[in-house]
């Protein structure tokens, strides 16, 4: 049981990873906790049900259409909401996402209905054993997909200019401008990769919930709480805090019962 609890922990917390990394990749660069971060996943989840069901698109054609929609909701998120405001104090920025939080919840809830609807399934359920414990392989293509954007975002950060220019304006955002650096565009950017992040956590944690407009509520929470965990300047810390809150839930939620699984997340603060 306990290598169940822990494998199945992990693949939890690997998707709360996506939101976790995605609101330190805001912080850094607009000294902001977007609030909103949950809701783009929750579109994106929308999205992928009418993409799947409605249209009866392929599942790797999905999950591109709605990368792009959910990319160009944080960029469009930018442009007319923070932009205006980026000079405002952090209270004034963290409202602004709350309202974009609050629109977006109603948005949903206006188009889709507040009733819960299932995801399809886009996997065998059949289990499988690795090291005499049991895993999902919905739990190993979970964590397959998180590992996988974990070293694209690797890459870029390390090697693209895009990427260097984000580390440098989280580092010195002044001085990144005075060298050149568009800092405008590399905030906008920094959304748009907010949207990118989303659109995987929602399609990812889709099936293994449900959809409707409160779906992410939870998940962004603890992904705020993986980031504080780990450090909300650290991507590597939030993905680390992110895997701790998911296999420390899992297994109070195993030994002590499904109703400390929230406060578990909280106590390790």
């Amino acid at each position: 049981m306990f290598g169940q609890l822990v494998m199945s922990g992990l693949a939890t917390g690997s998707l709360y990873a996506l939101t976790a990394i995605a609101v330190v990749v805001v912080f850094r660069n607009t000294r902001t906790i977007n609030l909103a971060q949950g809701d783009f996943s929750m579109i994106g989840a929308f999205l992928a049900l009418i993409f799947l069901k409605t249209f009866g698109f392929n599942y790797y054609v999905t999950i591109f259409l709605v990368v792009v929609c959910i990319v160009a909701l944080g960029i469009l998120t930018e442009r007319v909401v923070m932009r205006p405001i980026a000079d405002s104090d952090w209270l004034t920025l963290f409202t602004a996402t709350l309202g974009v939080y609050y629109i977006l919840h109603g948005v949903a809830g206006w188009l889709w209905g507040r009733d819960t609807k299932a995801f399809p399934v886009t996997f065998d359920p059949t289990p499988v054993q690795i090291f005499g414990t049991i895993v999902s392989k919905g739990h190993l293509i979970n964590m397959a997909w998180a590992t996988g954007i974990g070293v694209v975002l690797f890459v870029f950060f390390r090697y693209t200019k895009q990427g260097i220019a984000m580390r440098a304006v989280t580092d010195d955002p002044e001085t990144a401008e005075l060298m050149g650096i568009p800092v405008r565009f590399i905030v906008m950017l920094t959304w748009g990769m907010a949207g990118f992040l989303a659109a995987f956590a929602g399609i990812l944690i889709a099936p293994i919930i449900y959809v409707s407009p409160q779906m992410m509520d939870e998940v962004l929470i603890k992904g705020y709480v993986a980031a504080v965990f780990g450090g909300l300047y650290s991507i590597p810390g939030a993905a680390i805090g992110a895997l701790m809150i998911g296999v420390a839930e899992n297994l109070s939620g195993g030994y002590l019962g499904s109703h400390y699984k929230t406060a578990t997340a909280f106590a390790m603060i």
